[in-house]
This record gives structure tokens, sequence and C-alpha cells, in this order.
């Protein structure tokens, strides 16, 4: 079976994914993300055929802690943020270490 990348946030964020042909997303107004993105997420999360749920790095500051610790800490599918204080490569490159569970990038002395 073959999974597919989810976006969740903003429809602002999530046009440029769509756009590019991610079929699965969850719009949530900015006004809205306090009440609705805990549901849009674990939505996300129960979803078989999601592999990569794709999230603007701000918008974990608007989820519950149950929500955020278990999207933080799902293997299958796997978090990805982007923008915000995540975004460096430090993030990104934790991130994929939680995904694949070794570090690409550690360097040999």
């Amino acid at each position: 079976m073959s999974q597919e990348i989810a976006v969740v946030g903003s429809p602002e964020f999530t046009t440029g994914f769509r756009l590019a042909g991610v079929r699965k997303f969850e719009n949530v107004p900015d006004d809205e993300k306090d009440e609705r993105l805990d549901d849009a997420v674990e939505r996300t999360l129960e979803d078989e055929g999601t592999g990569i749920i794709v999230m603007h790095d701000d918008d974990l500051d608007h989820l519950s802690r149950g929500t955020r610790e278990t999207v933080e800490g799902s293997i299958e599918p796997v978090l990805v943020t982007l923008g915000g204080s995540g975004a460096g490569s430090g993030g990104l490159r934790d991130q994929i270490k939680r995904a694949i569970g070794i570090d690409l990038m550690e360097e040999d002395d």
C-alpha cells in the first residue's frame, strides 16, 4: 500500500502543496486553530493512507499537549514541520533521525 503526504494548516500554507499535487489536506483558518487544529491532526494521524504529515512549525503551539506529544512521537505517519524556528538544519536533522532511526549527517572523527 502506497502512502501519501498530508498537509495540515491554514489555507495559505496548504495551497502551495495542493498546487504541487498533494491531495490530502486539512485547512484550518488561523482564527480557528485553537478550536479545530487538534481534530484535523487527529483525523490525519488515523488515516492509514498517510505516511507523512506536513505542518508549519508555529502551528504546533496551537495543539493541546496530548495531541502534540502524539504527533511528535508518531513514527508512521511521521511529522515534518516547516518554517518558524524549527526550519534550521538542526530541526530537519532531528526529524529525519526520528523518522529513520539514524543520524545520516553524523560525522566520523
